[in-house]
């Protein structure tokens, strides 16, 4: 048992060695992200957004769609801390099942729009000629489309419904990368790294996924995270109007739909679920823009410089 143990510790420790100078780098990068007090900001935001939507529906007070007319449009109070809404229903509850089923919506729709839109990139970038031309041809087909008008369209034709709504998105999203990804790609395959390992003899693939991809991941998590809050306002957006989300969801912008011929007598039943979508894209936003900062190199080095400078004069002194 202490054999395995230590055999362990030392394989830990062999893998720090080797990787010291990534993990200097990661250390760097988290540095310069906790530097900034807005992208702080944002981190907690989306922390408390993760924490809600994973053990909201366990700490939630009461059954999210029991009915009791008797406590209909009650105001908040220490029974009800968001209110009650036509049904008597628990407002703070629904928002709190409104958390996880956001989240799974902005999940799922970059989890099948990232990857597509990447790889297309990666192809149309890499490779050029006819290929460049029928990916772009076609993603400029869809960008052509204002993105929530697109939405609207599919999800009209498949009909609504949460899963409606995030293949509807997913449609909508992926262009984006893949315009994003091949200008990326375009700016680095001219390099000499990758001329020496055309060179050497490295197929394809395995340059676009050693040496291209990790080069161009940056503004690809950057973009991915803001857009994290840009699909829950969007599928919310839809649940508003009709097309996302059916009754009796507990989803954001159906509650604020559901609350919208009550509004403003009985302001809590829009004003909390809307307070939840306008922080939640606020705190997504927020810490897109601070991971920017933190993955930009000149930034880094900047801040590499100063601890560096204030070593030296420590040790002068």
């Amino acid at each position: 048992m202490k054999t395995s143990k230590i055999s362990l510790v030392q394989k830990i420790q062999d893998w720090k060695v080797k990787n010291k100078a990534k993990i200097e780098e990661w250390k760097l990068t988290l540095k310069v992200l906790l530097r900034s007090p807005l992208a702080v900001t944002g981190l907690v935001i989306v922390l408390i957004f993760l924490f809600t939507a994973l053990v909201g529906p366990y700490i939630a007070p009461y059954d999210p769609y029991r009915i009791k007319f008797s406590e209909a449009l009650q105001p908040p109070s220490l029974k009800h801390l968001f209110g009650t809404d036509e049904y008597g229903r628990d407002i703070f509850s629904r928002v709190l099942y409104g958390a996880r089923i956001s989240l799974t919506v902005a999940i799922i729709t970059l989890a099948i729009g990232v990857p597509l839109g990447v790889v297309l990139g990666l192809i149309a970038g890499y490779y050029g000629g006819i290929i460049d031309e029928i990916i772009m041809r076609i993603t400029d087909i869809f960008l052509a489309f204002p993105g929530l008008i697109l939405a609207m369209a599919l999800s009209a034709a498949m009909g609504s419904g949460i899963m409606t709504v995030m293949i509807a998105l997913s449609l909508v999203w992926w262009p984006y990368y893949v315009r994003l990804t091949r200008g990326q790609v375009l700016s680095v395959k001219e390099n000499l790294f990758i001329e020496a390992a055309r060179a050497i003899g490295v197929n394809d693939f395995w340059i676009i996924v050693k040496h291209i991809l990790p080069n161009v991941l940056s503004p690809i998590i950057v973009l991915a995270t803001m857009d994290m809050g840009g699909v829950i306002l969007t599928a919310a957006a839809l649940s508003f109007i009709g097309l996302g989300a059916k009754p009796p969801t507990p989803e954001w912008g159906r509650l604020v739909a559901d609350g919208q011929p009550y509004f403003p007598e009985y302001w809590w039943y829009v004003f909390f679920p809307g307070m939840a979508i306008f922080f939640t894209v606020l705190g997504f936003n927020l810490l897109g823009d601070g991971i920017r900062d933190a993955l930009d190199p000149k930034i880094r080095r900047s801040l590499e410089f100063k601890e560096k400078k204030k070593k030296e004069e420590v040790v002068r002194e």
